[in-house]
């Protein structure tokens, strides 16, 4: 047994084909890094309280931010010093580049660029779980899956999709600053179709807000049909990260 555990999950088949080269990206880095690798499908939905799990009804991108941190649990309670999560829509894009620190937990690295008021670009930055990493002894993980049980159960009204994700995740990094891996990152809709055009103000913002260039990042995909950003385009986009990265210019 490896000392690290990387796990992924998504119901099958998958919605889209181009989840797959996602998939392939993480379990090779995995494989290159001598790491266990695992992944889950719908079964991982039953690591949640029946109660809870009913209370998410339909919404299963909140029944999956709870169960993402359920079976990080258990990969620590099977004796693994370090576990990482990655979103079945995360690309590993430079192997070489994604390196896990040394810290006793981390998160993802959000700087989402979108159309504000007015039309204009903004950028948010926040923290993102598309990309988590626990080791052995952390105190974080556990009083994250407490608190993200506790406010689903008080919870009366409508559920927001990102309620114990992005949300809550942010809202605790601001007030104690949480360690984030910052080549975790993750792109929104304007910056991918900028990536795609060779150039764009969304993907110069995106150059200038990030802390460092990114070596794996989450693609959106519950965004990207809604966005335009059909099958070919996400292809297009995944073997231009492989093959250049973040790197402007249509050359």
């Amino acid at each position: 047994m490896s000392a690290t555990l990387v796990i992924q999950s998504h119901r099958v088949p998958l919605p889209h084909a181009w989840l797959q080269p996602c998939l392939d990206s993480v379990a090779d880095w995995a494989q290159a890094r001598g790491y266990d690798y695992r992944f889950v499908d719908d079964q991982i939905f039953d690591l949640i309280e029946h109660g809870l799990l009913e209370k998410t009804g339909t919404q299963r991108v909140i029944a999956s931010d709870l169960a993402r941190l359920k079976s990080l649990q258990q990969g620590l309670v099977e004796g693994y010093a370090c576990v990482v999560w990655c979103d079945a829509d995360f690309l590993i894009f430079k192997t070489d580049g994604f390196i896990l620190p040394e810290t006793d937990f981390a998160l993802g690295r959000e700087v989402w660029v979108q159309q504000g008021e007015q039309g204009r670009l903004r950028p948010y930055v926040k923290v993102h779980n598309a990309f988590l990493m626990f080791r052995q002894g952390n105190h974080f993980l556990d009083f994250y899956a407490d608190t993200a049980e506790r406010l689903l159960r008080l919870n009366q009204g409508r559920i927001s999709p990102q309620f114990i994700g992005p949300k809550l995740l942010t809202a605790l990094h601001n007030i104690v600053s949480c360690p984030v891996m910052e080549t975790a990152g993750m792109l929104s809709p304007a910056v991918m179709r900028d990536l795609l055009a060779g150039e764009g103000e969304a993907l110069d913002l995106f150059h200038r807000k990030s802390p460092v260039a990114l070596a794996g990042a989450n693609l959106s995909s519950s965004l990207t049909e809604r966005e335009g950003l059909t099958e070919t385009h996400m292809q297009s986009l995944i073997q231009r990260l492989l093959s250049r990265g973040l790197t402007a210019g249509t050359g």
